[in-house]
């Protein structure tokens, strides 16, 4: 895949409001004229000037940060407003998940702990860390956040500064190297940052959305194809890679997909250029293999061999799948969507990675169409339609009824990594394509003003305009966080449970157990929580959560009022020797509306209780230990 270099020469051809008086237009060394030809016999662009103009920092940059940030406000403005006391988006549970993880990664700093695996959640098993959201780079630069305000305040934080992140990087890149219109550039890392896809993700999903690296990865990789230092720039991309690695791997191997599709359909479309150039690219790469390995060596074996790994998704993939007619939809949180617009198109409001509407469907094919000579756009088109199809999971759909007609992600659903690869993602690779050629058309379009053809280029932008404004992000919704008491809060519980051991929760739920855990930095264990776990030690195939113990089942049904308060002597023994497989130190009953049956049956399983604080506090050391 090549980008052709349209950038202006010489600083008075510049398009008029694209340089401001403290730009600074500085000349490199010379490089050799890349030309080739594809099989249709057409010039590819290349750099046939000898000496490229690099931009330097001006104030229509400060401009365009200001303006991502504060569209980036905009969607998390309600999170902001109450980070200790809302949760932010339509996926509560995830964004509870996410922060434990920010508060684990914060503790695993504090205390140099690993960071790749923990028995703090899923007590005493615990969770391998790699084998669901990884983000320990974010977590690790926002623990004096996390440590200082608490890790909803960093959550917020990080959704907020992932869109504004990875829009300026894609307006970095596509101003510096790929086109000449910094306005250009600006809709295309609008776009890149703001598409349903991202804006979706933030209902809960900080490691998809957190693509800052990802233009600048894929830079470096064009860089080595169109003639780059093999060592250095090997290095440097291998460097970028393994940061990336430490933010979402599933990012990264979205990433390298879109890659080695975008190189096959380069193969394919100008095979004399791609062939010439592997070389350098195969070399580079190798280069960048070698430092990625070394660096990810151990958290890559703790991924797929270490304690508590998986293999695979739970349920099957076309559980996650887009529906075709969902690229002509709008998503819940556009302008031109609804609480409804896209039910059954999508698996559900964080997977919304398509929804383009109709308007800017045909704008794009319009784009891709005019520009069809280039080989780049012919490239971004393919990979585009390729990965649009395999979003479609593993058999075409007619309507938002699936049909039994086999689809391409047929072919790949078992092979290892893309068993376990939620498959509307792929709409992910789509969107970033469909952002490049935006930005190309737009310069085209810029062009074409300058040169005096004022008013097919007038029509072009209302065209894009009115694509766009459709899907323009709505704030996310907002709704009230589930307390967590003071005993935990306050930090009392440190009189009654020793670091790293275990404090229970009445009744065992899941998320009342990360909440907690969250709310005390992971300072103490909890039992079970919110992960992704083999089914058994003897089948790694991956499920949510664990099977409760015998008395979590038990504590749930007196709290859901299912069962009376008796207990037998069966019970309490099996009570006692959970508490000795929890590692617990003491039982927290916080209040329910049952919360006099489960003092009872508590009292019967453990002896008397005591209020501390808040809560009901039953001391089982005596049992555990």
């Amino acid at each position: 895949m090549t980008v052709p270099d349209t950038r202006p020469t010489d600083p008075a051809a510049a398009t008029p409001g694209d340089t401001s008086p403290g730009d600074t237009e500085v000349r490199q060394a010379p490089e050799p004229a890349e030309t080739g030809t594809d099989d249709g016999g057409r010039t590819e662009a290349g750099d046939g000037t000898g000496e490229r103009p690099v931009r330097r920092w001006s104030r229509w940059d400060g401009v365009v940060a200001a303006v991502y940030l504060a569209w980036a406000l905009l969607v998390t403005a309600r999170g902001w407003r109450n980070p200790d006391g809302r949760l932010l988006g339509s996926r509560p549970d995830d964004q509870g998940f996410n922060e434990w993880m920010l508060a684990y990664a914060a503790h695993a700093v504090r205390h140099l702990e690993n960071p790749f695996f923990t028995t703090a959640q899923n007590a005493p098993d615990g969770v391998n860390l790699m084998t669901n959201v990884g983000m320990q780079l974010p977590g690790i630069l926002l623990s004096p956040v996390t440590l200082l305000f608490g890790a909803p305040t960093a959550y917020v934080l990080l959704m907020t500064l992932n869109l504004v992140g990875t829009g300026y990087a894609w307006y970095h890149v596509l101003s510096r190297h790929v086109v000449r219109s910094r306005a250009a550039a600006f809709v295309g890392g609008l776009f890149c940052a703001f598409a349903p896809a991202l804006v979706s993700h933030s209902n809960g999903h900080p490691h998809m959305t957190a693509q800052w690296l990802v233009p600048l990865i894929g830079w470096r990789v064009l860089a080595l194809a169109r003639g780059g230092r093999v060592l250095r720039d090997g290095l440097v991309l291998g460097a970028l890679i393994a940061a990336q690695f430490f933010i979402s791997v599933e990012i990264l191997f979205l990433l390298a997909l879109g890659c080695l599709l975008a190189a096959l359909a380069h193969l394919a479309l100008a095979p004399k250029v791609a062939l010439r150039r592997a070389p350098r690219l195969l070399g580079g790469l190798g280069v960048a293999g070698a430092l990625v390995a070394v660096v990810t060596a151990y958290p890559l074996w703790m991924q797929f061999f270490g304690p508590q790994h998986r293999m695979g998704h739970p349920g099957g993939p076309d559980v996650y799948a887009l529906k075709l007619g969902s690229y002509v939809r709008y998503a819940t949180e556009s302008i031109a969507g609804s609480p409804t617009s896209a039910g059954g198109w999508g698996p559900n409001t964080t997977e919304q990675v398509s929804f383009f509407g109709w308007s800017l469907v045909v704008v794009a094919v319009a784009a891709a169409w005019w520009l069809r000579k280039e080989v780049t756009v012919r490239v971004l088109t393919l990979v585009a339609v390729v990965c649009a199809l395999l979003s479609m999971g593993t058999t075409w759909t007619w309507g938002t009824e699936r049909t039994t007609i086999p689809a391409p992600f047929a072919l790949l659903q078992h092979l290892p990594v893309f068993d376990a690869v939620v498959v509307a993602r792929f709409g992910f690779i789509t969107t970033m394509a469909v952002g490049v050629l935006l930005a190309l058309a737009l310069d085209r379009v810029a062009s074409l003003a300058r040169d005096g053809d004022r008013l097919p280029a007038r029509i072009a932008v209302v065209a894009v305009a009115a694509a766009l404004v459709p899907i323009l992000p709505t704030p996310l919704p907002a709704q009230g966080r589930p307390a967590v008491p003071d005993f935990v809060t306050a930090g009392t519980w440190r009189d009654h449970v020793a670091p790293g051991r275990t404090l229970v929760p009445v009744p065992v739920a899941n998320m009342t157990s990360v909440y907690w855990g969250s709310a005390a930095l992971a300072e103490f264990a909890v039992p079970q929580g919110y992960f992704l776990a083999p089914t058994s030690k003897e089948d790694p195939t991956g499920r949510w959560g664990v099977e409760p113990q015998p008395t979590a089942k038990l504590l749930t049904l007196v709290a859901e009022g299912k069962r009376g308060t008796d207990v037998t002597p069966a019970e309490v023994a099996q009570a006692r020797a959970d508490a000795r497989y929890w590692r617990a130190d003491a039982v927290a009953l916080p209040k329910h509306r049952r919360q006099e049956d489960l003092r009872v049956v508590l009292d019967a399983l453990y002896g008397p209780g005591r209020q501390v604080d808040d809560v009901w506090l039953w001391d089982v050391r005596p049992f555990s230990n």
